[in-house]
């Protein structure tokens, strides 16, 4: 059964205006909720790393997601979304088990301190990831860039390791597409590897480039409609903003057809 992961921004500037936890009682009380309703790991992130992003200090960040994470980590896995060294040492120490990488360069960190590793593709930074996405050809390329990288954070001593194509990071809609249609290629490659396969769409863009959604708020039924497919292409973790609907599709998932009476 694939994975749910439930998404906390504690941040005032992420995409999805509905996911941007205001304070750190909020964020708190919404990660408590997640367990509740059955997020297998609530991913806490203190930088949005959407086109366009403004960065954030390293102190800033630091206060968003500490407190919310030693408040949770008793409850249930936490992971700390973050492209920082020291926040990521910060955030283990506080509890997290799990370093989610949108820059891909804390597999050593991750090694370090023995904790499971999130390694995502991505093409640029977040001021010019989607300026002028392009690839001879993305799958090969997207594919073969994470092969390599798993390499290295198993030489690192990565024990615990995922791959995430990055979808929206980097890429146009054909791109996001191409990787979605070929997700199962990853699965194989990652099973290679002993490592397992990421994937989050929620509510980006591209589905509502594809659906003439351009509010987040209406692209539910896109994120479900692409994390259906990612998961029956073989992966097992998925990245989503509304957790209740997504337990509710991995609980379908779970279920062998012959089972389900009407």
């Amino acid at each position: 059964m694939a994975l749910v992961m439930g998404i906390i921004n504690v941040t005032p500037d992420s995409f999805y205006a509905d996911s941007r936890a205001a304070t750190t009682a909020d964020a708190i009380a919404r990660g408590r909720e997640f367990f509740d309703i059955g997020a297998d790991i609530v991913d806490v992130g203190g930088e949005s790393s959407r086109p366009g992003a403004v960065p954030v200090s390293l102190e800033e960040e630091l206060i968003r997601v500490i407190d919310v994470i030693t408040e949770l980590a008793p409850h249930g896995r936490v992971s700390i979304d973050t492209t920082k060294p020291e926040v990521a040492r910060a955030a283990v120490a506080a509890g997290a088990t799990l370093i989610n990488d949108v820059g891909g360069e804390l597999a050593g960190v991750a090694a370090e301190l023995e904790v499971g590793y999130v390694l995502m593709h991505r093409q640029g930074d977040s001021a010019t990831m989607q300026a002028d996405p392009h690839y001879a050809d993305v799958v090969a390329e997207v594919f073969g860039e994470l092969e390599r990288g798993a390499a290295e954070a198993r030489a690192l001593g990565v024990k615990e390791l995922w791959l995430d194509p990055g979808i929206g990071f980097g890429k146009t809609v054909t791109h996001n597409l191409a990787l979605l249609a070929q997700l199962d290629d990853l699965v194989h490659r990652a099973r290679a590897l002993d490592a397992r396969v990421f994937i989050g769409t929620s509510r980006k863009r591209f589905i509502g480039e594809i659906t003439h959604s351009p509010d987040p708020a209406d692209r539910l039924e896109g994120s479900l409609a692409t994390a259906a497919l990612a998961i029956q292409a073989g992966a097992e973790l998925i990245r989503v903003h509304d957790v209740r609907s997504a337990v509710q599709l991995t609980e379908l998932f779970s279920r062998p057809i012959e089972e389900v009476t009407l």
